[in-house]
């Protein structure tokens, strides 16, 4: 649901600034203010899981993620009488949002520690990593669907609405514990984990770490710039925003296959190294070809 909110207006952009009046940079801004609030927040969703807890933190992220969905439609509803402030309702319901996406992205390797045995944690925390590409997927398939003409925006609101008022609901009536009462694993007994604090300036001293660090975030710049600025790529060159929306589903479908082949090569043979470098290589040439593909001479 969160990730369905993040990308709601990427596939749409062009209808979505014409419906409100406001320029495609604004529009871009509803997807990237989830990424600049989660750089700080970040910090601060990671201390709420190792101090407060795993059921305040994914309670309290399906509430912001309700909310902001909810403040969204605002900016739809006829009889408020917006005008040009409807925007800001919009930009204030995706704040909301991002703030929840720390929470409910940092919570799996959380859940898989507490709540799994140790055969059972990487399974775990696979299934619920999965759903954040699911949530693009579907983004990226369903906002040109619901919204063939600027006046369906409306209904797309209120659909991606749907989603996060459920999870709100199963979240706060059904989770009422933080930990099992049982301990699955003799490791769920015994954390090992630094206090957060420490643990932080650990990392922060590790070498290996920063470039790891530093290679993932620019794999997800990637990945986040394509999600959100495919659809104004492809429009500009004359394509429908349905097949902009289809090839950013591609990108998650063939990113997820291509994860999973991996991982399987790499736990057969253990060449994380390798198969890390041989990725990025082949990244760069792909962005480098759709670059020179994507100018102007072309």
């Amino acid at each position: 649901s969160n990730l369905q909110l993040w990308l709601t207006f990427a596939p749409v952009a062009d209808k979505t600034a014409a419906y409100f009046h406001i320029s495609l940079e604004m529009v871009n801004w509803l997807s990237i203010v989830y990424l600049l609030i989660s750089i700080p927040f970040g910090l601060v969703a990671t201390w709420i899981l190792d101090s407060v807890g795993l059921r305040c933190a994914v309670i309290l992220s399906a509430w912001l993620n309700m909310t902001g969905s909810i403040i969204r439609m605002f900016s739809v509803l006829k009889f408020l009488s917006l005008g040009s402030q409807s925007y800001w309702y919009l930009f204030i319901g995706q704040c909301l949002c991002a703030l929840a996406q720390p929470l409910i992205i940092f919570s799996p390797t959380k859940l898989a520690a507490l709540w799994f045995p140790d055969h059972q944690r990487a399974t775990a925390n696979m299934i619920a990593s999965m759903s954040n590409p699911l949530g693009i997927l579907i983004a990226n398939v369903l906002s040109p669907a619901l919204v063939p003409e600027g006046k369906h925006i409306p209904l797309m609101l209120g659909v991606y609405a749907i989603p996060a008022v459920t999870a709100c609901a199963l979240a706060t009536v059904g989770i009422h514990e933080k930990v099992p009462p049982t301990p699955p694993s003799a490791s769920a007994t015994n954390s090992t984990s630094q206090p957060f604090f420490m643990g932080l300036k650990m990392l922060l001293r590790n070498k290996p770490y920063i470039i790891l660090a530093v290679c993932f975030g620019g794999g997800i710049g990637m990945f986040t710039c394509f999600s959100a600025l495919l659809e104004q790529i492809l429009c500009e060159k004359g394509y429908s925003n349905e097949f902009a929306g289809l090839n950013g589903a591609l990108f998650t479908v063939c990113g997820l296959l291509g994860a999973f082949l991996l991982g399987l090569y790499v736990d057969r043979t253990r060449k994380f190294i390798e198969s890390t470098k041989i990725c990025f290589c082949l990244s760069a040439v792909a962005s480098t070809m759709f670059a020179v593909v994507s100018s102007p001479l072309h």
